[in-house]
């Protein structure tokens, strides 16, 4: 796939669309992870603080004492990561696991039964999240306002937020690769229409079809409906245009045989060298009128035409041979039965015609006409055992009017003739010197 490719354009998109998502995706599971995660903990650190302040007693000392220790052992390991601590005017109550440190609250104004969160130093250099209330106390507890708090060690949320990132990655790079996979087939899929139409024009312009059709989606059967449109309004403008140089070149033929007609008169009248000169005029005039007939007819061909070469060849041969150049000459064609061209059978015996009839005004003894597959192409060769072209003239010899044997008749436009016909049906006319003479040859669309 190259850069202009719309296939690689939507595959590039789509894949950094994914990419950009599971990008973020990466950076926002993780904090959505840890803000849960928080919510739970605090939750927790709730009922821890619920349960404390709910365990307060009298000592046996008269003193307010935390009676419940069965809460959580963490509460009794020293520097565990899990502490509280209770405050209630000078007198300072705090969990096994807090050793000798102490909870630093900030100053905060707490309604009755409201809970704070803060975040807050803890022991060793750790940072603790810490949930604190304040409960005013019954007499029997000696009265007073209870400032409670309970922490735990933040560490402990980052390393479950960083376990659940290690998890993730690799399930988001397998959810990347399918994406990517799926993306590329969606593509695939959706582009298929496309191909099929690229199939189409291609079987158009071989000639195996004349129009797209309907079938296709019905994003893409606006454009076939167009397609189909512009060649129904090109094969009208084709046909108009053939009809007008039809009717041209009808209409000068008339001209032209009143012209014949005075040209014999002219030599009733001993005025030979002025009828020859006309006679070469009108010769000339009748040729670009039979080559605009020929090539009108090309332009009008249907694209799914196809031709027998063995009977066009034949027929051609049939005309030749009653002519004097031809009657003359050995002619042996070489075509395997059932070699087809795609081209329309006319205009194949109008270039045909013109080659044999160029063979046979310039071969000595034989003319040999083969044809042959070769990949998709048949090629038609015509050879003579004549004189040749000058190496430095073949080109000129395909030139419109050229006319390397002046004093032969014609205005030197069959070869050119060939050659529009050739490459009307998407062929290749050359010329060539073989080891007997010129080789013409003729490869058309098999």
């Amino acid at each position: 796939m190259n850069r202009g490719s719309l296939r690689l354009r939507l595959l590039l998109a789509g894949t950094v669309s994914i990419l950009v998502a599971l990008a973020l995706s990466a950076i926002g599971l993780p904090v959505l992870f840890e803000r849960h995660v928080e919510r739970r903990v605090v939750a927790e650190l709730g009922l821890y603080l619920d349960r404390i302040v709910a365990g307060l007693d009298i000592g046996p000392n008269g003193r307010l004492a935390e009676a419940d220790r069965r809460s959580d052992p963490r509460f009794e390991r020293p520097l565990s990561g899990l502490y509280w601590q209770m405050q209630v005017g000078d007198t300072l109550l705090r969990s096994r696991s807090l050793w000798d440190e102490t909870l630093v609250l900030p100053e905060d104004e707490l309604a009755g039964g409201e809970r704070h969160q803060h975040d807050i130093p803890g022991p060793a250099g750790t940072e603790l999240l810490a949930l604190e209330r304040n409960v005013t106390l019954p007499e029997r507890l000696g009265g007073g306002t209870l400032r409670a708090a309970v922490a735990i060690d933040s560490a402990e949320l980052r390393s479950a937020t960083r376990a659940f990132a290690v998890d993730l990655f690799p399930y988001l790079a397998v959810i990347a690769l399918f994406l990517i996979l799926a993306t590329y087939a969606q593509v695939t899929v959706g582009l298929r229409p496309l191909a099929t139409v690229q199939r189409r024009l291609a079987a158009i312009r071989g000639g195996e079809a004349r129009r797209l059709g309907k079938a296709f989606p019905n994003e893409i059967q606006p454009l076939a409906a167009e397609v189909d449109a512009l060649l129904d309004a090109r094969e009208a403008q084709v046909d108009r245009a053939r009809a007008r140089a039809s009717d041209l070149a009808h209409g000068l033929k008339t001209p032209l045989q009143v012209l014949s007609g005075d040209v014999d008169r002219l030599r009733e009248k001993g005025e030979a060298a002025i009828a020859g000169e006309i006679e070469e005029v009108a010769a000339t005039m009748r040729r670009h009128v039979d080559r605009e007939l020929a090539r009108a007819r090309t332009a009008a061909g249907t694209p799914d035409a196809r031709a027998d070469v063995a009977e066009v060849t034949r027929r051609v041969l049939a005309v030749i041979t009653r002519t004097p150049n031809g009657a003359r000459l050995d002619w042996t064609p070489d075509i395997p039965p059932g070699t087809t061209a795609r081209i329309d059978a006319d205009d194949l015996a109008e270039a045909l015609g013109n080659l044999v009839e160029n063979a046979a005004r310039h071969a000595r003894t034989a003319v040999a006409i083969g044809a042959e597959h070769k990949g998709d192409l048949t090629v038609i060769t015509i050879a003579d055992d004549g004189p040749g072209i000058p190496e430095e003239r073949l080109g000129e010899a395909l030139a419109r009017g050229t006319r390397l044997d002046r004093m032969g008749d014609g205005a030197g436009l069959g070869l050119a003739i060939v050659r529009d016909i050739a490459e009307a049906w998407s062929g290749r006319f050359t010329l060539r010197n073989g080891e007997n003479g010129l080789e013409a040859e003729l490869a058309l669309p098999g």
